[in-house]
């Protein structure tokens, strides 16, 4: 607590004859995230497509692999940059194209803007929760794939997920650590960053640790929150799903 104050095999032949076509085959198709918002590395080419390669050449380490781009006019490259693409996609149940769209984003807003983005979605779902963390808060990372795992899980059911950081936007350090963070979740809902005055984030949500969970109705208006502001009565994440889970199947007060 910090205080203030899957796939089979049919599926990845799916994507295998999506991105270079049926029939043919695959060398090697090696995906990877960096860091920095959700940018998809594409795979090195096979030895076999490179044009002029020295045998005798050393192999590229796997740092430097990753890193490499395929050559323009090489199609083998081409095909397995595709197929590299799609496989990233799968991991994190995205189209091709909306993985090359940076899926996962860290977006500073202030308290009034996060505010007039959650409320963007009246109408559009039944439910929005809110999980409220810091790179600084070891249960809040430790919990994190809870929130990725409701994503997931009730996406379909009308609940829209999204997370907001507190961390100090003056500390370089902590917001990379938030973006790579992020990317290792595979948080991609909507993230924000409360692009205020350090302490201002727990002041306008009115708690005095996190991480915590809010969750709002269609209309906007708050409904239930978790928090461990009292010492009695701390939530845990599973708490969290039953709740969602019974609004969901239409019961109006939970408990």
């Amino acid at each position: 607590m910090t205080s203030v104050k899957q796939y089979g095999p049919f599926a990845l032949l799916t994507l295998a004859c999506l991105g270079i076509g049926c029939g043919e085959s695959v060398t090697t198709a090696t995906t990877s995230v960096l860091a920095t918002p959700a940018t998809v590395l594409t795979p090195q080419a096979p030895e076999a497509a490179k044009e002029g390669a020295d045998p005798a050449s050393p192999s590229p380490s796997p740092a430097s692999d990753a890193r490499a781009k395929p050559s323009a006019t090489s199609a083998e490259s081409k095909k397995s940059a595709r197929l590299a693409t799609a496989l990233a996609a799968l991991t994190i149940g995205l189209t091709p194209e909306e993985a090359e769209a940076e899926p996962v984003t860290l977006v500073p807003v202030t308290y009034q803007e996060f505010e007039a983005r959650r409320k963007a979605k009246n109408g559009q779902t039944k439910y929005t929760l809110v999980d409220v963390w810091a790179t600084t808060c070891g249960p809040c990372k430790e919990n994190f794939p809870h929130l990725v795992a409701l994503h997931h899980k009730y996406a379909g059911q009308g609940l829209a997920v999204a997370s907001l950081t507190l961390d100090p936007t003056d500390d370089a350090r902590a917001l990379t650590d938030a973006r790579k963070f992020l990317n290792s979740q595979k948080a991609v809902f909507p993230n924000y960053l409360m692009n205020e005055e350090e302490g201002v984030g727990y002041e306008k949500l009115n708690i005095n640790a996190i991480p915590a969970v809010f969750l709002y109705g269609p209309d906007g208006k708050e409904i239930k929150r978790f928090t461990l502001d009292d010492p009695d009565n701390q939530f845990t994440y599973e708490q969290v799903e039953a709740y969602v889970s019974a609004l969901l199947r239409g019961e109006t007060k939970p408990k």
